[in-house]
């Protein structure tokens, strides 16, 4: 496995690849690597000549500065999970490589609009511009590729395709499942940060999740539903909604079908969030 810390060096090595005829896998991660991010790996790697992980942990998506500071970093794990699942090229870039102006801000930033100012963009004001932002220079620097990102964080993933499609960058981006512990919580970097009480309070996402989905319910019902089992289980809620899994736009009662049930909140002071898809059912009018 190659390691790389210049954006240079990292522009340079990904070219190479393409003019030799290989495709390239992205898969863009902060480090604090887990099994969500080997699902990652592996998939890049079955479907790619050529795998590159980066590894950054951008502080222009923080708006919490105890957060950016408490960030799980293991980077010796990192490097070892990368190479043990295949990973060809490794890139850790230092904060100087990438926003040579930090602390001041960047002048150039990135931001989707309306996309990212709901749910956790409501919750961390500019948060979405921050990852748009770095997104944008990870396929600059990088160059077309497939790019590989995990469902846990779904409203980012719709903001980094719609992100995509409206400049027109030359990257497939591909969403990958959820994946999870045996006890149901979706893997996170911010799990470690759980004591041995909060981890099965925490619990309480994957349970309203599958509460929503234990029977056909309104799009309000579902709402109420895991609202109601998150409170139980002591999480600070921050939202539970359904909504349409492209535009994120919440769901009526009048809808139908499958959307996606999307979930949010505090638990020891960790932010943690959580989705599945949801069968909902329209509300039948009274004669």
């Amino acid at each position: 496995m190659i390691e790389l810390n210049e954006v240079a060096a990292w522009r340079e090595y990904a070219e190479a690849q393409r003019d030799a005829g290989r495709v390239l896998g992205l898969v863009p991660t902060m480090g604090a690597f887990h099994e969500g991010h080997v699902s990652l790996f592996r998939a890049a790697k079955a479907e790619c000549d050529v795998v590159l992980v980066t590894s950054f942990v951008n502080p222009r998506q923080f708006n919490d500065a105890d957060d950016f500071a408490r960030y799980p970093a293991t980077p010796d794990l990192d490097r070892a999970l990368a190479r043990e699942n295949g990973v060809d090229c490794f890139v850790a870039p230092s904060l100087s490589e990438m926003w040579p102006d930090y602390p001041d801000a960047t002048a150039t930033t990135v931001s989707v609009g309306a996309l990212g100012e709901r749910f956790e963009g409501a919750g961390r004001p500019g948060h979405f511009d921050g990852v748009a932002s770095v997104v944008a220079k990870l396929f600059i620097v990088t160059g077309p590729c497939r790019a590989y990102f995990g469902e846990k964080d779904f409203q980012q993933l719709a903001v980094i395709g719609q992100m995509t499609r409206d400049l027109a960058f030359d990257i497939d981006v591909v969403g990958r499942p959820i994946i999870r512990d045996v006890d149901g919580l979706a893997f996170s970097s911010r799990n470690v940060r759980l004591s041995a009480l909060g981890r099965p309070r925490a619990l309480g996402f994957s349970r309203a999740l599958a509460a929503a989905n234990a029977a056909l319910m309104s799009a309000s019902e579902a709402r109420a539903t895991m609202r109601a089992v998150m409170e139980e289980s002591g999480i600070d809620v921050a939202y539970a909604d359904v909504v349409d899994p492209s535009t994120l736009l919440p769901s009526s009662d009048e809808e139908t079908g499958e959307r996606r049930a999307l979930v949010a909140g505090v638990v020891e002071g960790v932010r943690l969030l959580d989705n599945a898809p949801v069968e909902i059912k329209g509300e039948v009018a009274c004669s």
